[in-house]
């Protein structure tokens, strides 16, 4: 039988020693002081990468949930791996607007419960930051600490008029609440959604994978 995060208590280790964070007790990510990461690589590109590249590079994990579902089941497994990275963003949990609400905070949840976990072992974590609908804005920035660096990404989340809306609508609120020293930003910019803060944040961009990719910048070995 699979196992799930589930028949581990919700992975509870994961959040030994923790602080928490608003009436959802969502466990805080702590900021933390380096240099912003040369490049960022998928999860599952992680053994294309030589070593003398890895401590400039953090790990991302902007895929499909289930690319990166044994991170949750076998958390601790994969220390050591990161700790040869300059670091990880905090996992990037889907928070789809038909899912149920309550499923939208567990997933917020682990983003941070894996973040925390990964610090406490001595990993350098970069807080991912995923809203869904106006809904999701009671909880979604919780267990971030303000004047951080964070990362988001755009990639597959402003094609069409209401996601765009959506995606404008939580960036921000993420500004306003988070006050953010630096985001980075997994895909593309358009100005439509970025130009009324460009001036006002420091924004890092990375181009998607799979667009560089297809661009020929890159194949599959950087």
């Amino acid at each position: 039988m699979r196992r799930t995060v589930v028949d581990d208590g919700f992975a509870s280790y994961l959040v030994q020693n923790a602080n928490f964070d608003s009436k959802w007790e969502i466990p805080i990510i702590k900021n933390e002081e380096f240099e912003v990461p040369e490049d960022i690589i998928p999860f599952d590109k992680i053994n294309r990468i030589n070593k003398l590249q890895r401590e400039k590079t953090f790990v991302h994990f902007y895929m499909h949930d289930i690319s990166f579902r044994k991170l949750i089941t076998s958390t601790n497994k994969y220390v050591k791996d990161f700790r040869d990275f300059g670091g990880i963003i905090s996992p990037d949990f889907s928070l789809y607007i038909d899912m149920p609400l309550c499923l939208q905070l567990a997933n917020t949840y682990l983003n941070r419960a894996v973040g925390v976990y990964m610090q406490n072992n001595g990993v350098k974590v970069i807080p991912n930051v995923r809203w869904g609908d106006t809904r999701t804005f009671d909880f979604c920035f919780s267990g971030l600490e303000k004047g951080g660096l964070y990362s988001i990404s755009t990639h597959g989340c402003i094609k069409g008029f209401e996601n765009k809306k959506r995606f404008k609508e939580g960036l921000s609120e993420m500004i306003k609440k988070l006050k953010p020293k630096s985001i980075i930003v997994h895909g593309s910019m358009p100005e439509d959604v970025f130009s009324s803060y460009i001036n006002n944040v420091d924004f890092i961009n990375y181009e998607a994978w799979i667009s560089r990719v297809m661009k020929g910048k890159s194949d599959g070995n950087k």
